[in-house]
């Protein structure tokens, strides 16, 4: 009788993400080092080995037990709210530009003056510093054995966990001293207190001994840093004591607050969609609704900042030209989203709408205070 050699299936680690959306698939297992080259290996030796205290169980311990504690150890999320993947998550350069600038813009709109020497150092101190937020997101993915398999991740490639580690903190040090440098040009102890809330939110996100994203905070927690802290704080990093109103500070305006929470939500949409692929308790056609929801909510949204004047009217113009882009990114999940392969793009496809929305609603404020009203 002919045998039949089939790989070996995927199976199931129970990384430490929300197990509600984002339970991860992984492709089967590489070989071991000594092991045959090309020699398939059998999916049921996996259960009779006795794994490292690194590695993550499988689909059998899955929600029970973890790395050999009880049902409270930190690597099992709480099932109740969707959050994001502990999962690396790269930042695309739109991320790192698009809060600066829309902040930048909107405090032209108040002011009409642009510093852009502090812009230009401040755009890459937020590069650093989500520089950092992605290394030791691999270096602690990497502890729990999360990333055992992932090629991109930092710490296999450079093959040290210590090298990944050190590099995070430079740049961690170098983003911090050149927002430091920008409070002393600004003066405007709001913005340092902003800035430090957002990467304090980065931080209790993904570092041990919080981890708040085990919890399901990991889109609130994206939200709150890329939308009001960190936006807002780049609009205030614009006062000066050389202000023609003589107080040296930026007023807090329902304008800012509004473009924050914009931006914010078109950068949770990335994160969403970055593990979409991965839903699976509430199953993917209720993910799809909500990331048709999402899209819906932030033209709602820029249609009432908009109807009360908290936004001009250019950027609602501007902004509502790139609806095509948003019906797109739902048209696509809805119609993905049972494939796993297809489904990888929704991210890219929110990424395009993160940076055109947010090209727009910078390039509206700023024809708003060149007096271009529409």
């Amino acid at each position: 009788m002919a045998s039949i050699l089939t790989a070996p299936t995927p199976f199931l680690l129970s990384k430490p993400s929300h197990p509600l959306l984002f339970p991860r698939v992984l492709s089967s297992p590489p070989l071991r080092r000594g092991s045959a080259v090309g020699r398939p290996r059998s999916p049921f030796r996996l259960r009779g080995v006795r794994r490292k205290a690194s590695a993550l169980p499988t689909r059998r311990s899955r929600g029970r037990r973890c790395c050999g504690e009880p049902r409270s150890c930190p690597s099992t999320p709480s099932p109740w709210f969707p959050s994001l993947s502990s999962e690396n998550v790269d930042f695309d350069d739109e991320t790192k530009l698009l809060k600066n600038q829309v902040g930048s813009a909107a405090a032209y709109l108040q002011t009409g003056l642009f510093f852009g020497k502090r812009y230009l150092v401040l755009l890459a101190a937020s590069a650093l510093v989500i520089t950092w937020l992605n290394l030791s997101n691999d270096v602690y993915d990497f502890d729990t054995g999360a990333d055992r398999d992932k090629k991109e991740s930092v710490v296999n490639i450079i093959g040290s966990r210590t090298v990944t580690q050190i590099a995070a903190y430079i740049c961690l040090a170098l983003g911090f001293m050149g927002i430091v440098w920008a409070f002393a040009e600004a003066r405007d102890t709001r913005f340092l207190l902003l800035i430090t809330y957002a990467i304090i939110c980065g931080y209790v996100y993904q570092c041990p001994p919080f981890r708040l994203s085990y919890q399901g905070l990991g889109e609130p927690l994206c939200f709150a840093a890329f939308g009001p802290f960190a936006t807002t704080a780049f609009y205030f990093s614009n006062s000066s004591k050389n202000l023609l109103s003589g107080t040296g500070l930026l007023p807090l305006t329902r304008t800012v607050l509004s473009a924050s929470v914009l931006v914010g939500l078109t950068t949770t949409l990335i994160l969403f969609c970055s593990h979409f692929h991965q839903v699976v308790r509430i199953g993917t056609e209720a993910g799809s609704r909500i990331v048709k929801f999402g899209v819906t909510s932030l033209y709602v949204l820029l249609l009432v900042f908009g109807l009360s004047k908290a936004l001009p009217s250019t950027c609602v113009f501007l902004c509502a030209l790139t609806a095509p882009m948003g019906k797109l990114v739902a048209d696509f999940v809805e119609q993905n989203h049972n494939d796993n392969i297809k489904i990888f793009m929704a991210k890219y496809y929110c990424v395009r709408l993160h940076a055109i929305f947010g090209a727009a609603l910078a390039f509206g404020l700023f024809l708003g205070r060149r007096g271009i009203t529409g």
